[in-house]
Formats: structure tokens, C-alpha cells, sequence
């Protein structure tokens, strides 16, 4: 559904995507503070690369962009040809190349809550111990739903802040920044918040936490 409501909406979606909003560039230069330079950024569900990946270039560093929605990924070619862009959902892209920090910016709540784990713990493992990743989520408790985006479907499912935080101390990071970025109203809005966190120390695998797990 997504992919093909991407692809619909690509012109309204690259206009309304032109700038930041809020403190996204405050918190996307928090995670770029420890990425050296020339280094490259991951970014999952990368849109048109704007404004994140033109201002993750700006600053000297290097984006490996991912998106299932092609005419999004045409666009992020177009804006910055001199980066890597791969069509893939994020659940089946195999990450394949160093990277020293990582962004799911608004793309993560489009697949189902069950995947976000694993999501995560295939880039936490990725990335340096000292690295930083930044996501959305949904901001409130709720069950999966549709809603429209300039009149086409999406599909929205989230774990609540408080529980991808614990995925992600779980995966061995600390919470460096967590903020709503917008509130629940209680009504359409699910609210939206935000996580900066910081890989401290070596991902154990999942067979070796199953295996403490069974005998805790």
C-alpha cells in the first residue's frame, strides 16, 4: 500500500518536504556530532534525501539511502547524484557497506510494530560501538490503522515511545534525546516522538540472548 501511495504522491510529498520542521535539524546534527567526516549515514525510508540527506551531505558526510517507493528514490538521485541510493523496504535490505550512524525518520511506523525489533537490531549491529541512530515513532498506545495522506492510503503501526526505548537499551544503547515532536490529541493524531540514541556497547546475538533467556 505505501510503496504505491509513495509513488502517487511523490510531487506533494518532495514540496512538503523542503525544510525542517520542529527541532529535526537539532536533532539530526546530535547524531552527526560523532560521525567523522567523509563518514557515511544510513538512512532507511529515505524519501526525496530532503531535507535529511542534503543537510547530512552539507555537513561534510556521505548517505546511503534506501526507500521502496520509486519515484521517491528518483528524485533523492536527481538532488544528490553523488550519493548511494538502493530500492528496497527496510526489512529486506541487507546493509553491505560501513556506516557510522543511522536514520529512520518517519518510515519505521509504516511497518508493522512486530518488524521494528528486528529492523533495529539489524542496524544497531551494523553500526560502531560510539555511533548514533535517530527514528520517529508513534507517540501514543494504539492498534495498527489507515489514515490518508493527500487522499491516498497508509499504513500505520507503532510500538509506544516507552517501549522502543526499551528495544533499544535492550540492543545495547542509551537514550541520548527523546521528545514528542507532536502530542496525541486523543483523536486522529497519534502523536510522533523522537529518539536519538547511541550504540554503547557490542550487539550480543540473538541466539546468544535466547540462550540467557532460557536459562534466567
Amino acid at each position: 500500500m505505501n510503496r504505491e501511495s509513495y509513488n502517487l504522491i511523490a510531487a506533494q510529498w518532495s514540496a512538503a518536504r523542503a525544510s525542517f520542521f520542529g527541532r529535526e535539524r537539532e536533532l539530526l546534527d546530535a547524531l552527526l556530532s560523532v560521525v567523522p567526516a567523509g563518514a557515511t549515514v544510513l538512512d532507511l525510508g529515505c524519501g526525496t534525501g530532503r531535507p535529511m540527506a542534503e543537510h547530512i551531505v552539507a555537513q561534510g558526510r556521505r548517505v546511503l539511502g534506501v526507500d521502496q517507493s520509486e519515484a521517491l528514490l528518483s528524485m533523492a538521485r536527481s538532488n544528490l547524484p553523488d550519493e548511494r541510493w538502493v530500492l528496497s523496504t527496510m526489512q529486506a535490505f541487507e546493509i553491505d557497506q560501513p556506516c557510522h550512524g543511522a536514520l529512520l525518520w518517519d518510515s519505521l511506523f509504516h511497518v508493522p510494530r512486530a518488524e521494528h525489533e528486528p529492523i533495529l537490531h539489524k542496524v544497531v549491529d551494523a553500526l560502531p560501538v560510539g555511533a548514533r541512530l535517530m527514528l520517529t515513532v508513534g507517540g501514543s498506545a494504539h492498534p495498527a490503522f489507515t489514515d490518508t495522506m493527500f487522499g491516498q492510503p497508509f499504513f500505520y503501526d507503532s510500538n509506544t515511545p516507552e517501549e522502543s526505548e526499551q528495544i533499544l537499551v535492550r540492543l545495547g544503547c542509551r537514550i541520548v534525546i527523546g521528545e514528542f515532536m507532536n502530542l496525541p490529541d486523543g483523536g486522529r493524531d497519534k502523536g510522533r516522538y523522537a529518539i536519538v540514541a547511541e550504540k554503547v556497547q557490542p550487539l550480543r546475538s540473538r541466539t546468544s540472548s535466547k540462550m540467557l533467556q532460557e536459562d534466567a
